[in-house]
């Protein structure tokens, strides 16, 4: 069976917002994020034809985490109004892409990956996401995607590239992230614990809760104390970053969740024409010719009314280039 893709949705939305900035129609009307999006979705559907899966998203406050620390990610900033006001095109531009959205009130869009790897034990994972969080959950038959900086493709994260990234296996990012600490997430860890100290503590002496419960393994009396003295808070810690491993209640989740529909080119052709994306039209019209002539003379009239001067797209292909070719994209 096809292997599963699953997209952390906000993430890659946020990364497109800035990796591509000051993008703009004429009008003034943002659409920077739009374009970053239509490129990554080129290029998953250049890269990734045969495998289904789905953008997973998050959906209301964590209460299961907000109920035991009240300022979980309360330092994180409201979205920038000229991304919120890209976000709904960005969903349905996802859509015509023919690729499902799964959310689930007061879940994050980890814990809902988390759930989903786990209640399909015969499927194999992708994981598009550079969240550290993710890297739990990695094993034989799951592993992580994370975009390269420079937008040109992606890193294969599997149980190897954990512990040569983090200096842990898998099974133990949980306690080395509760050790750390996350401030994306607002999560103080033990002062003075780095990211290798940490290893090196996790190596020495194993879980946390085993340096608890035989805190004669660990070897320096500073540290000792440090961790000793910090126990609630690393409990805390640890519930704050296990992902959760059941699927919502009342969830009925089969196989048919994944599915991924043909991309709708036509649609994605008309909301590209509407923000003045011509680059994003010529990359669609590379893979998938317009289906009618009336079409393709509307394009060809308008390219160069609807080029955007900050449009950073690739110029426009050959004429005479076999149109059904695979386009190679940067991710922006």
């Amino acid at each position: 069976m096809n292997r599963i893709l699953l997209v952390d949705t906000y993430a890659q939305i946020y990364r497109a917002f800035y990796a591509v900035r000051s993008l703009t129609t004429k009008s003034g009307r943002p659409t920077n994020a739009v374009f970053a999006m239509a490129r990554f979705l080129l290029k998953l559907h250049a890269e990734f034809p045969d495998y289904d899966g789905a953008f997973v998203s998050d959906l209301g406050k964590p209460v299961h985490r907000t109920s035991l620390a009240p300022d979980y990610k309360a330092n994180r900033p409201p979205a920038p109004p000229e991304l919120k006001e890209q976000i709904p095109v960005i969903r349905e531009l996802i859509q015509a892409f023919g690729w499902r959205f799964m959310e689930q009130e007061a879940w994050e869009a980890d814990d809902l990956i988390s759930a989903l790897t786990r209640a399909f034990p015969h499927r194999e994972f992708r994981i598009i996401s550079a969240d550290k969080d993710l890297a739990q959950l990695v094993n034989d038959r799951v592993a992580m995607l994370i975009p390269s900086h420079d937008g040109k493709g992606f890193e294969l994260r599997d149980v190897s590239g954990v512990e040569a990234k983090f200096g842990v296996p898998p099974e133990r990012i949980v306690d080395y992230l509760a050790l750390i600490g996350d401030s994306a997430d607002n999560i103080p860890g033990i002062e003075g614990v780095g990211p290798k100290t940490a290893a090196r503590l996790i190596h020495d002496c194993g879980c946390i809760e085993s340096m608890l419960n035989n805190p004669q393994s660990i070897e320096k009396d500073t540290l000792r104390c440090k961790i000793c003295g910090s126990s609630d808070l690393l409990r805390k810690n640890v519930k704050l970053i296990e992902l959760l491993v059941n699927p919502p209640q009342g969830a009925e989740w089969d196989d048919r969740i994944f599915t991924r529909k043909s991309p709708d080119f036509n649609r994605i052709r008309s909301i590209a024409d509407d923000l003045e994306l011509a680059g994003i039209v010529r990359d669609v019209d590379r893979i998938a010719p317009p289906e009618n002539d009336v079409f393709s003379c509307f394009h060809l009239e308008n390219q160069d009314v609807a080029t955007n001067k900050k449009d950073m797209s690739a110029p426009a292909a050959d004429k005479d280039a076999p149109q059904a070719q695979p386009v190679q994209l940067e991710l922006f």
